[in-house]
């Protein structure tokens, strides 16, 4: 028997203990900030659609810092976005000075409309 082996399904390394084979994994200590909101979609969506492409990110590690790429790519493209449409339709801060419902409203719809864009290529890819 071998002391050692990588399951080629999942990638995971297997080292022999006595009889029987236990994963050999290692436990990354990394501090991350909290996740916002377009990483905890995707790792709902990762939880529930890909569950052996979460595990696999767990095992390696590499889960917390694929959900805050995700994260900071998502959030930064429906700013971008958000901003692109609010100069187009001419919202300025001199109508969030004067009407500021007229202003939160069409800020809501932009970010509504950005994320339609933005959800399906980031975040449920």
């Amino acid at each position: 028997m071998k002391d050692f082996y990588i399951d080629e399904r999942t990638c995971i390394p297997y080292k022999r203990h006595g009889d029987y084979y236990l994963p050999n994994l290692k436990v990354f200590n990394q501090e991350f900030p909290p996740l916002c909101k377009y990483g905890l979609m995707r790792k709902t969506y990762l939880k529930e659609h890909h569950k052996g492409y979460y595990a696999l990110l767990q095992a390696r590690g590499e889960l917390w810092q694929h959900l805050h790429e995700v994260d900071k790519q998502a959030q930064s493209m429906v700013d971008a976005i958000v901003a692109r449409m609010a100069e187009i339709d001419g919202v300025t801060e001199e109508l969030k000075a004067n009407d500021q419902m007229t202003w939160i409203g069409l800020m809501n719809n932009y970010r509504h409309c950005a994320e339609e864009f933005v959800l399906p290529e980031v975040v449920y890819a």
